[in-house]
């Protein structure tokens, strides 16, 4: 089975294409046992139905990208070397993560790492495919269009102290400290979500993973965004069930966002 579901525009394309690197819930059949099996039926870190909010963008025009396994298999935004994003003494889960954000143990034998061969194996089988299918359509969109925005889509629980010791602000726009799109560009993006009725962070706590920072190239009319949000803004109190009411209004928000950035890039 592929790492990946590529959803193509069904109108008109844009020259944006939409990554959805955390929302996988699958494992593939020769790993699934050696996980803890009662975490692993909703496997905790994962940006639940973040997919399912943005099913809209193909008839924007945009293409998805969305992936398939669990980020427990293997964290497709992360550094391929294991280099850590961040050095403020935040928990860091790696590139085969064996805890969890919380520090849980996913593993049924505890192993505090996975063997250099099985992450080779497993950046090679699903890493380098995902990353691949990116580049690919980015490479095609910028040669028709000039020009192209990476949008990549995360969500996480509205506190999590491990990483930071108060509540997340609702939306958190990275661009590597302004380094992996253009000003005008990333002007636009913060102007369309601090429309709403959102708190918007920018760069705080999170400027963005490996995807962002590496597929971020404003030099050369490529560029790249990410938009963390807090689950409970489309998700109930619980941050377990997706809720319509909460998820109609943030699907409103990033409908009309990228409707901004489309025209941004095509004017």
């Amino acid at each position: 089975m592929s790492a990946y579901q590529f959803l193509p525009a069904t109108v008109e394309e844009v020259p944006i294409l939409i990554s959805v690197p955390h929302c996988g819930i699958e494992f593939p059949e020769e790993l699934k046992n050696e996980y803890v099996q009662e975490l692993i039926q909703a496997p905790d870190d994962t940006d639940w139905f973040v997919d399912h909010l943005y099913d809209f963008a193909p008839h924007l025009g945009i293409s998805m990208i969305i992936a398939r396994y669990s980020r427990w298999v293997i964290d497709l935004n992360r550094d391929p070397k294991n280099e850590p994003l961040y050095t403020d003494g935040r928990l860091l889960t790696g590139l085969c993560a064996t805890t969890t954000f919380l520090g849980k143990h996913i593993y049924r034998d505890q192993r505090k790492e996975v063997s250099s061969h099985e992450v080779e194996r497993r950046r090679s089988q699903y890493y380098r495919t995902y990353h691949g299918k990116i580049e690919e359509q980015l490479h095609r969109l910028k040669r028709k269009f000039g020009t192209v925005l990476l949008w990549d889509c995360h969500s996480i629980r509205q506190v999590v102290r491990t990483i930071h010791p108060e509540k997340f602000p609702d939306l958190i726009l990275g661009d590597a400290d302004g380094t992996s799109a253009s000003p005008g560009l990333i002007e636009a993006a913060l102007r369309n979500l601090e429309l709403s009725d959102y708190t918007v962070g920018h760069n705080y706590p999170f400027k963005g993973g490996y995807i962002t920072r590496h597929f971020g190239k404003p030099g050369e009319h490529q560029h790249a965004l990410q938009l963390e949000m807090c689950k409970v803004r489309y998700m109930d109190d619980g941050e377990l069930k997706y809720d319509s009411e909460r998820a109609g209004k943030m699907r409103t928000v990033l409908q009309s966002t990228l409707t901004g950035l489309i025209e941004w890039l095509t004017n």
